[in-house]
């Protein structure tokens, strides 16, 4: 089988799935934000050249890129500083033809006011009687590559458990599969498929019945029904393609594109009923393999002005990266200018190659 019908058969499969169940248009979006300052300087155009032990996310298929052991942390901070974004992730080569890795992401919102209780009884107003929760989304990837007998052929899978709690009002339990594949020519092109929640992942919510007629009794007349306790995420594909030149020895640019594809119609710049496209651009020069500087351009969006006048919106970012005896310091604005609906966010990150304690 060719690897056009290949891809053709996996098109068509998510196509099958996604119009067979009544699904909502987002869920789990926590695990579409990105990870890595690296990643997310160049807009996070990464899939077909990520190599490290991030690929656990991006593509796990790169995770055979990996020489030794890697360790990578990640913190952000969003809508200013109310929600907070945490990575960690770990891999490890197993031979020359096959890696593992494992991460773990929450996203979460903490010290959140509860004041369902604030009124007692009697109507009077105590505001001792105020208590504190979070609401936070945590995933746990685990990942795994091999090496296709086909020359420059990968492909990668990640088996993924998701847990969200709102405080004790309501929890759920999430799994899926993500399946990735890269492809690198002889004169170093590289090509890349990611696809998410192939299966589409499904969450199950159990609803605290005690908590919810808090809710319902705080305000008076209030008679909404609890919420569906079950959701789908429905599969997602990214499709990319790179090269990195190389001037002077001392000099690179790596150049990298991606194409983000949902099942849906949404206000990608390209909608249809069958697909939406949303294109990324990112940019990185090196020299020596020491000093990085990125730039992308990502999340083109079709939106309507207060006069309902249609324009679109764009996301820019910028990074920066030191490399030094196998750690490395990433650092990331994205959104800059605030050109796009999305908060600017400082990201920093940290890898390191753990061969180096050896």
């Amino acid at each position: 089988m060719t690897l056009k019908k290949t891809c053709l058969l996996l098109v068509l499969f998510i196509s099958v799935i996604t119009h067979s169940q009544v699904v909502r248009k987002y869920s789990n979006e926590f695990m579409s934000i990105g990870v890595d300052a690296a990643a997310l300087g160049m807009s996070n155009a990464v899939v077909s050249h990520t190599a490290d032990v991030n690929s656990g996310y991006w593509n796990p298929a790169g995770l055979l890129k990996m020489e030794d052991n890697q360790l990578s942390l990640m913190h952000a901070s969003y809508f200013a500083n109310i929600a907070q974004y945490d990575y960690a992730a770990f891999a490890m080569p197993l031979d020359d033809r096959s890696a593992v890795g494992v991460s773990l992401i929450r996203f979460g919102v903490d010290d959140i006011l509860n004041t369902t209780q604030l009124i007692d009884s009697q109507g009077n107003v105590d505001y001792n009687r105020i208590s504190l929760f979070s609401a936070a989304d945590y995933a746990v990837t685990v990942s795994y590559a091999r090496a296709l007998p086909v020359q420059g052929f990968n492909y990668g899978i990640n088996a993924k458990i998701i847990r969200r709690i709102i405080g004790d009002f309501a929890s759920s339990w999430g799994f899926g599969f993500d399946l990735g594949l890269q492809y690198e020519t002889q004169d170093e092109w590289k090509f890349g498929l990611m696809l998410r929640d192939i299966t589409t992942t499904y969450n199950t919510w159990a609803i605290n019945d005690e908590e919810f007629q808090k809710i319902k009794d705080a305000v008076p007349g209030e008679n909404q029904e609890a919420p569906e306790t079950s959701e789908v995420t429905l599969p997602k594909a990214q499709l990319g393609m790179s090269k990195k030149f190389i001037f002077h020895y001392d000099y690179s640019l790596l150049t990298a594109a991606n194409l983000n594809m949902q099942f849906a119609r949404t206000n990608d710049i390209f909608s249809s009923n069958l697909v939406s496209i949303d294109p990324a651009i990112g940019l990185e020069g090196g020299y020596l393999d020491l000093v990085f500087l990125r730039c992308g351009v990502g999340n083109f969006q079709n939106q309507l002005d207060i006069l309902d006048s249609e324009k679109i919106s764009f996301q820019p970012n910028i990074g920066i990266g030191f490399k030094y005896k196998g750690i490395q310091v990433d650092y990331a604005l994205t959104d800059l200018g605030d050109q796009s609906a999305a908060l600017y966010s400082n990201i920093f990150s940290l890898k390191v190659d753990l061969g180096i304690f050896r």
